[in-house]
C-alpha cells in the first residue's frame, strides 16, 4: 500500500488555507483593529488627538445611550425565547415524527425564505401590515375592522419581524443535535407513563442543551447586531444600538465614537454570552461545535 506524498498534502494544505487567511486576515482582523484603534483617538471635533477614553465614557455619561442598550439587549433576549419556544417543537416534529420524504419537504420550506434578501423578506411583511395591506383589506371587506389600521412601526411587529428573520439559525442547530437523540428513551419514558411535559423537561430538552445554547448565541448576537428590521419594521422610535452607531458613523461622521460603541456592543454582548454559558453549565467547546 502506497503512502500518500507529504509534499503534495503540505501543498494542498496551503493552497485551501491561504486565501482563507487572507480573507479573514483583510477583510476582518484588519478592519476591526483599525477600528479598535479608531475608537481610543480622540475626535477633532472636541479638539483633542491621542490616546483619550473620551469615546467609551460617552456611553456612560449620556443616558440615552446605555438605556438604548439596555432596550436592545432586552428584546434581544425576548426575541431568542420566543424563537426558541416556537423552534423546539418544529425541530421535535421534523426530526422525530416525520417521515424521511416528508422531512426533506419541510427542511426545503425552511430554507425557501432564507434564498432571498433580508430586505425583501422585510418588505414582505410591510406590504402585509401596512395600512393599505393584504392583512387590512382582507379584515375590512370581512368586517371584522370598520377601517384598515397602522399595524407596522411598533414594537410588536418589530419583535415579530426579528423573529421570523432569525428563525432558522435556532431551528438548524438544534435539529443537528436531536437527531441523535435515541428515540427509545422516549419510547420508553412513555411507556412508564411520563408525561409529555415531564420527557420534554428530562429527556429532551437536557439532551439538546449544546443545540439550544448554540442557537441561542447566533439569534441574540443577531438580533443585538440587527439594524434593518428595527429601522424599517419599528420606525422612527425603534431605538435600536445599532442605530446609535450608524448615526455616529454616518450622519455625525463621528467615526471614533461610533468604533467605540460598535466594541462596547460586541464586549457587553460577549459577556451577557459568557454568563449564560457559566449559568446553563455547558461546555463552551461542545455548544460551538
Amino acid at each position: 500500500m502506497m503512502m500518500p506524498d507529504r509534499r503534495k498534502i503540505r501543498w494542498s494544505f496551503f493552497v485551501f488555507f491561504i486565501p482563507v487567511f487572507l480573507w479573514l486576515l483583510l477583510l476582518i482582523v484588519l478592519p476591526q483593529l483599525e477600528l479598535l484603534r479608531m475608537s481610543f483617538v480622540g475626535n477633532d471635533f472636541y479638539g483633542e488627538s491621542g490616546f483619550t477614553l473620551r469615546n467609551y465614557g460617552a456611553f456612560f455619561s449620556d443616558h440615552i445611550y446605555w438605556l438604548t442598550f439596555v432596550r436592545t439587549t432586552g428584546y434581544a433576549l425576548l426575541v431568542t425565547f420566543i424563537v426558541l419556544i416556537i423552534a423546539l417543537p418544529v425541530a421535535f416534529f421534523i426530526t422525530k415524527v416525520a417521515n424521511l420524504k416528508v422531512n426533506g419537504f419541510l427542511m426545503v420550506l425552511l430554507l425557501v425564505p432564507f434564498w432571498v434578501s433580508e430586505l425583501v423578506r422585510v418588505y414582505g411583511w410591510m406590504i402585509l401590515l401596512r395600512e393599505s395591506g393584504i392583512l387590512n383589506h382582507f379584515l375590512v371587506s370581512i368586517g371584522i375592522l370598520k377601517q384598515p389600521v397602522e399595524m407596522l412601526y411598533n414594537d410588536i411587529t418589530m419583535v415579530m419581524g426579528l423573529v421570523y428573520t432569525t428563525m432558522l439559525f435556532m431551528i438548524v442547530p438544534i435539529i443537528g443535535v436531536m437527531e441523535n437523540l435515541d428515540d427509545s428513551l422516549i419510547e420508553a419514558a412513555n411507556d412508564l407513563g411520563a408525561k409529555k411535559l415531564t420527557i420534554w423537561k428530562t429527556i429532551i430538552i437536557p439532551y439538546c442543551m449544546p443545540g439550544i445554547l448554540s442557537g441561542s448565541i447566533i439569534v441574540f448576537m443577531l438580533v443585538m447586531g440587527s439594524y434593518l428590521t428595527p429601522n424599517l419594521m419599528g420606525g422612527k422610535n425603534s431605538l435600536w444600538f445599532t442605530e446609535q452607531i450608524y448615526n455616529q458613523m454616518i450622519i455625525y461622521f463621528n467615526w471614533n465614537q461610533g468604533a467605540a460603541f460598535g466594541f462596547l456592543l460586541l464586549l457587553m454582548s460577549s459577556l451577557i454570552i459568557w454568563v449564560a454559558i457559566k449559568v446553563t453549565g455547558q461546555d463552551w467547546r461542545r455548544v460551538i461545535k
